[in-house]
């Protein structure tokens, strides 16, 4: 009764099969196709795509090629079929000559990724070639005295194919009194001998021709053929005998020329010149044999005559004769097989598989860089080759098999430190003692945008005079990056900030190519004294990388502002109207003439000159102050009207000047009410002088507020702006005067007439100190007052102080009309003093 097969039993069957197709796939690993030789070309040899697990669109997008370790490509791969086939004519004993077996190691290289197959090409003998002699006719000479049963050996016909396709037999032509012998040596080689069935006559026939005929075992069999001449001769029956048949040597390849090889020793049993022995090389010896080795003939001793090569030529084997010198010769044959024994004289080859790819500087670690291969001609232990790479390259060598390495990567790349590695490989066989190659390979490092553009500073100043020529350039800013083409191409643009309300763009352009920046209209350092610039440089990667800088933009005060004249004003008319008494003794105050220049510096510091007048005896003007006064006594005989011309000048390059005229009535009776309050006592001096400390101690502590305010101004700027400081409009009302903290203000309320020195912010509430004066003395007592804002005054003139670039003094005062009495003149005489007093306080 048969029993039925459970699920367990086809459970185990089908994991003993899968262990089966396991192991059968661990043996058949490697593929291996058979052909035939003399393939035409174009033939197919195997579908390799189909094998190897590719598709057909695999084949030209991966790059499947052969690579053969033979010296010609045998063989190639159809980019259209995947098929592998015969690329040119293979000759099966050009490649591996008398050898049984014939494999062809290729190897399959596929990229992207690098992949490498190896494969082996089986090829089969076909019977191409005949039997051949290399003589077409041999000449023998027999005594007839010859007894039967002596065997001559005759030529060895040679065939280079093998196996069944190989010699098989000879036949010899009939003859009666010659019949032929195979002899087979050790070596399975096929000696065909001459064997004498009958005692020869010369008289009946003295020449015997014979035919030998060499066969293969080919289907159709191919053969050769040779003539054999026999001359029968007489006397001399003994031939030469050696003492071996096979003389078998082995020599070092490295053994010099002239050097004793082997001694052979034949002998005949004949006397005298019968038994005189002569050894020569066969008739048959080729031309290498030739060439390496020489024969003492009278010694029977052999030399090395040439240079041996094991990897050329491991086995030599030829034939000896020993004639004597009887009529006729008779000659003994011998065989001597030498041996070549290898030495490790060959250095290892290594071979690039693959070139080098180049490789980004960002790839990771093991990524394929390029298949190398080594070998070594030399054989056995001399043959072993190792690869090694030195220490420092960030690459390694992963064996893969059979004498093939993967050159990986191994470490951080990085482009801008080495663009290129020449990477030494030594490669060093098993030998002794060892021999070594070295072969350096490059391997190019691709960029990749890691590197910023990176400017030289991350801010620049720039100055720059004002009233320029708009389109000028300001300033060339460039940065650097240290990648290469496009991630190093860079290109600059201005970032979107505003000025006075109004985009920087507006002020400047940007050569977006070269880094310069050109302005777009003229500056006025009256209006704008610096401004800043937000630069940005981004390069051509992908992604792009930028980095920014900033341009402090700062302009330089020309001398393009003449003095403008304060008072006498404007109001009044270019010509001034003053009364004075005729009595006015010298040094008595005439009028005052007071200017400003809107320019800072050097360019803002003014001097006043008179220039005419109707009698340059009487007046002079004081070159800083203005004041005009008589430098004698008035007389009886100075005329009333005097006209005077006073030049005002600036400091700058070029001088700026401007001109006020002042016309002077001499009246008689007129009292001088503030000359007499001088003339009273020398408190006045002490007054001016309590005036001008108060004004110094004013200004020094507008000052340090001033720069305790900046200073908290910057820091909360770098904390909210990232180093970049920014002025609010609601702080400073444009940008044209950042720091005009202090303020001297000319006020006249009425009767009573005051100074204000101001401090704090111009839109703010000032904190304001009043100096208040009586109308009819210049010697009141200076006062403080409580603060007071400076939007209830009506008009307000704005001037930079020559030597403090960075504050600015404000006068003011209203109108003064002509119909004022002359006391009213002398009080706006006495604050303008003072005012003078504390202009001089301020810039000491």
């Amino acid at each position: 009764m048969t029993k039925r097969m459970g699920y367990r039993d086809w459970r185990w069957l089908a994991l003993w099969w899968h262990i089966f197709f396991l192991f059968w796939r661990t043996i058949d690993g490697q593929t291996r196709y058979t052909i035939s030789e003399e393939l035409k070309q174009g033939s197919v040899v195997g579908n390799l795509a189909k094998d190897l697990g590719l598709g057909l669109s695999e084949i030209f997008d991966r790059k499947l090629r052969v690579a053969s370790e033979a010296g010609k490509q045998y063989f190639r791969v159809d980019a259209v079929k995947g098929e592998l086939v015969v690329n040119e004519r293979i000759d099966r004993e050009t490649l591996c000559g008398q050898s049984t077996s014939c494999v062809l190691p290729l190897q399959i290289v596929i990229e992207n990724p690098l992949q490498l197959h190896r494969i082996e090409v089986e090829i089969r003998d076909i019977n191409d070639n005949s039997p051949n002699f290399l003589t077409r006719e041999l000449n023998l000479k027999i005594a007839e005295s010859t007894v039967a049963g002596v065997r001559l050996p005759l030529e060895i016909a040679e065939d280079p194919d093998v196996g069944s396709n190989s010699l098989k037999s000879y036949i010899l032509s009939k003859d009666d009194c010659f019949d032929l012998k195979i002899k087979e040596l050790k070596n399975g080689r096929k000696v065909p001998e001459l064997v004498l069935e009958r005692l020869l006559d010369r008289e009946k026939k003295p020449v015997h021709q014979l035919l030998l005929t060499a066969v293969d075992g080919g289907n159709p069999v191919r053969s050769g053929t040779t003539q054999i001449t026999i001359t029968v001769l007489d006397v001399n029956d003994n031939i030469p005998l050696f003492e071996k048949s096979v003389y078998k040597v082995s020599v070092s390849e490295n053994t010099k020329r002239g050097t004793f090889v082997a001694k052979l020793k034949a002998t005949d049993v004949d006397e005298g010149q019968n038994g005189e022995l002569q050894y020569a090389f066969s008739e048959r010896t080729s031309d290498s044999v030739l060439s390496t080795f020489d024969i003492n003939s009278v010694t029977g001793e052999i030399f090395l005559k040439g240079a041996l090569d094991f990897e050329t030529v491991a086995n030599y084997e030829f034939d000896i004769s020993a004639k004597d010198k009887g009529t006729p010769e008779m000659e003994g044959h011998c065989s001597v097989q030498l041996e070549i024994i290898d030495v490790n004289d060959n250095a290892p080859e290594i071979i690039l598989t693959s070139q080098p790819s180049p490789v980004p500087e960002d790839a990771p670690r093991d990524t394929v860089v390029a298949l190398i291969s080594a070998r070594d001609l030399d054989s056995g232990d001399n043959g072993k080759v190792t690869l090694q790479l030195p220490n420092g390259y960030p690459f390694t060598l992963k064996p893969s098999f059979s004498n093939n390495y993967i050159l990986v990567s191994s470490g951080v790349l990085d482009r801008e430190s080495f663009s290129q590695y020449n990477i030494e490989i030594t490669a060093t066989d098993s030998g002794s003692p060892p021999l070594t190659t070295k072969k350096t390979i490059p391997v190019s490092i691709t960029d990749v945008n890691d590197n910023p553009p990176k400017f030289s500073h991350p801010s620049y100043n720039v100055y720059l005079k004002e009233n320029g020529l708009p389109g000028s350039i300001l300033y060339s800013i460039s940065a650097t990056d240290l990648d290469l083409g496009d991630n190093a191409k860079i290109s600059y643009t201005i970032l979107d900030s505003k000025v006075q309300d109004v985009s920087v763009s507006s002020y400047v352009y940007m050569n977006s190519d070269n880094g310069s920046i050109y302005s777009m209209h003229s500056f006025d350092y009256e209006k704008l004294k610096v401004f800043q610039i937000q630069v940005q440089a981004k390069d051509h990667g992908s992604p792009s990388l930028s980095s920014n800088a900033t341009v402090h933009v700062f302009i330089l005060d020309q001398n393009d502002n003449a003095p403008a004249v304060i008072y006498p004003s404007a109001a009044l008319g270019s010509l001034s109207h003053q009364n004075m008494p005729r009595s006015a003794k010298a040094g008595h105050l005439v009028t005052k003439v007071t200017a400003v220049d809107a320019d800072s510096g050097h360019n803002a510091w003014i001097s006043y000159k008179l220039a005419e007048a109707t009698d340059a005896s009487l007046f002079s003007v004081n070159i800083y102050t203005g004041e005009v006064r008589t430098k004698r006594a008035v007389s009886e005989q100075d005329d009333s009207s005097q006209r005077l011309l006073i030049e005002i000048k600036d400091d700058g390059e070029p001088v700026q000047s401007t001109t006020v005229t002042v016309a002077i009535l001499i009246e008689d009776g007129l009292h001088e009410p503030i000359l007499d309050l001088r003339q009273k006592a020398p408190e006045p001096s002490k007054k001016n002088g309590r005036i001008t400390l108060y004004l110094i101690l004013s200004l020094a502590s507008v000052s340090v507020l001033s720069v305790l305010t900046f200073v908290i101004l910057t820091v909360r700027c770098v904390k909210n702006s990232s180093g970049s400081c920014c002025m609010r409009r609601a702080d400073y009302d444009g940008y044209t005067n950042p720091n005009r903290n202090l303020q001297i203000q000319l006020n006249s309320d009425g009767p009573i007439k005051y100074v204000e020195v101001l401090g704090g912010d111009m839109l703010s509430q000032s904190q304001s100190f009043r100096s208040c004066l009586s109308p009819m003395s210049e010697f009141s007592d200076f006062t403080f007052v409580k603060p007071s804002s400076t939007t209830d005054f009506k008009e307000m003139i704005n001037v930079l102080d020559a030597s403090l670039p960075d504050s600015a003094w404000t006068f003011e005062s209203q109108q003064v009309s002509r119909e004022s009495n002359f006391m009213a003149r002398n009080s706006l005489y006495t604050y303008c003093d003072v005012t003078d007093v504390a202009r001089r306080a301020f810039v000491v």
